[in-house]
């Protein structure tokens, strides 16, 4: 069975009854809708950041020492693997909360840059780690279930941002605003 249809839980046949799912308590849907909130707006920063940090991260992995380092963590047992994941977060994560404290205190500019470099930091070196160790870390049930449901918050808040008129108007914006350098370049 694959992990997929494993974590989909029992197949039901045609004709078998059908419980409905259990009533959720309010504290439990209360802490449900803020985690779907908090993972909404993390997607979706994640895909406004994405466009400026990929060409950054194709060229670091495209380079021998990353590739070498990719093979010996996809060597390494799962657990060391999630360990090695944990410690970029250990250090970028502190660093942002530092970059929001001087911006409050403020510090604009150096808290900015702090918050920066902490994150791309921890897009490239999480994202290498993870590409290394994917196979082995989704063996972990509970992993390949956090990743299924992340997947889905994305998909469903980017239909639900592409949907939007906000989102339509910039698209004709975007597009207007290419047509017009296409048109000064030639």
């Amino acid at each position: 069975m694959s992990d997929m249809k494993a974590l989909a839980g029992p197949v039901r046949h045609a004709g078998a009854a059908m419980s409905p799912p259990p009533e959720r308590s309010l504290p439990t849907k209360i802490l449900l809708a803020i985690t779907r909130g908090v993972l909404t707006v993390l997607v979706l920063l994640d895909e406004i950041a994405r466009p400026l940090y990929r060409p950054l991260a194709d060229w670091l992995a495209s380079l021998g020492i990353v590739a070498r380092a990719e093979a010996a963590i996809a060597r390494l047992p799962r657990l060391a693997i999630l360990a090695l994941l944990a410690i970029p977060f250990a250090v970028a994560e502190p660093l942002k909360i530092v970059g929001l404290i001087m911006i409050g205190r403020g510090q604009v500019v150096a808290g900015i840059m702090i918050l920066a470099v902490a994150y791309l930091a921890s897009f490239l070196i999480v994202e290498r780690i993870y590409q290394a160790g994917r196979g082995k870390l989704l063996s972990y049930r509970w992993l390949a279930w956090l990743m299924a449901a992340i997947e889905t918050v994305r998909v469903k808040a980017l239909s639900w941002v592409k949907a939007s008129t906000a989102y339509q108007s910039a698209i004709r914006i975007r597009d207007e605003a290419r047509r017009w350098l296409r048109g000064l370049r030639a």
